[in-house]
């Protein structure tokens, strides 16, 4: 079984954390940190619980001037880094997001230091959460920040000015302000689109994702004006329009060159069992057949319908290729879609359904029942 993300704030991080600490903060006490540390809730609490706890805990040995407290934070990361994080800490960019939290909740009404502090601190830890209540409480002054940040040499800050404003970004409060009216985020991402960097680029096509969800017409605008562009810009406009292509937006199909299915066919659409116990796999097999004179680009998914507690439906699709199909042909194909318990879904035990969908388009329907 995987390791859970809460337990990486385990004993060894906690050696490296609090030699740093030791380093920095006078007559700091190992011992009666690390009692406070593991209160009596600490094993029921999750990952960012952890985290923000750690955080709290830290801002009581920090100095009482927050100024001051700031420049112990760049203290504490310069020892990490002396003292070799990366070869002793697992996924330390995540574990030490407890250094922006301490900003994100004691630095709300220094705008300017806390800024500072946002730059000064992503390299090491990303703080794409932390700016977060910033962004809320100082809009326009935060969006111009931002905006100058897509110019900074560092890659890290650049995907800051990104990540950070993504409407619905995971882990992270919403910001409604901006799946509203996401106009103020595409200065940024026009900056960023041509940006030398994967990491960057990467965050520009979640962001358009994001806003493609509340307000699909702007990301499609966008992916029509870029594609073309670069074939950096084309990466993006894809891996942005993923949620309307899932969704079998036709618009999208036609931009990226799937076309007409007319010439396509499905043949011998078959589910291996009318019944698929859970822990078990549901298997099924088809042919496509393209009759078309010429080669034709499919896009070809498979769509769960889960049964809801409630008894209705809700859809999960699933990708199995993107390719060309020779000219009068036919291909075989199956699948397997598992069944096995996992902790981000809920299983209910009755009728399922299983469809196949070529280029947006569903042509071919099964039902079998979950036991």
């Amino acid at each position: 079984m995987a390791e859970l993300f809460k337990n990486l704030y385990s004993p060894q991080f906690f050696d490296v954390f609090t030699e740093a600490l030791d380093a920095v903060i006078d007559h700091f006490d190992k011992e009666s940190f690390l009692k406070k540390v593991y209160v009596a809730e600490w094993e029921d609490m999750e990952l960012k619980q952890r985290m923000h706890h750690i955080s709290m805990l830290m801002a009581t040995y920090l100095s009482n001037d927050y100024k001051s407290s700031i420049e112990q934070i760049h203290e504490i990361i310069a020892v990490l880094k002396e003292n070799d994080v990366d070869n002793r800490v697992k996924y330390r960019d995540l574990v030490f997001i407890l250094l922006p939290n301490y900003i994100e909740h004691y630095g709300i009404n220094d705008f300017q230091a806390s800024v500072e502090a946002f730059r000064g601190i992503t390299p090491f830890s990303t703080c794409e959460l932390a700016v977060r209540p910033f962004i809320i409480k100082f809009e326009d002054q935060m969006m111009e920040r931002f905006l100058e940040w897509t110019k900074d040499t560092n890659h890290h800050v650049r995907r800051l000015a990104s990540e950070g404003c993504r409407p619905r970004l995971p882990w992270g409060m919403a910001l409604r302000a901006f799946k509203s009216n996401p106009s103020p985020i595409l200065p940024i991402l026009e900056a960023l689109k041509n940006d030398p960097s994967e990491y960057v680029r990467k965050s520009v096509a979640n962001n358009l994702n994001d806003i493609s969800k509340d307000n699909p017409q702007i990301t499609i605008d966008i992916a029509k004006r870029w594609k073309g562009h670069s074939k950096e810009t084309d990466w993006i406009v894809k891996h942005a329009c993923r949620t309307l292509l899932k969704a079998g937006n036709q618009e999208m199909m036609k931009l990226f060159g799937y076309g007409s299915i007319e010439n396509i066919e499905i043949q011998n659409f078959e589910l291996s069992s009318s019944f698929v116990r859970v822990g078990d796999a549901l298997e099924f097999s088809f042919d496509l057949n393209n009759h078309s004179d010429k080669s034709e680009l499919i896009r070809l998914e498979y769509a769960i319908y889960f049964l809801k507690k409630n008894g209705s439906h809700t859809k999960k699709v699933f990708k199995i290729s993107e390719k060309n199909y020779p000219p009068h042909s036919s291909t075989s194909i199956s699948r397997k879609q598992s069944f096995k318990l996992v902790s981000t879904r809920k299983y209910h035990l009755g009728e399922h359904l299983v469809s196949l969908i070529i280029n947006g388009v569903e042509v071919e329907e099964g039902s079998f029942e979950l036991k």
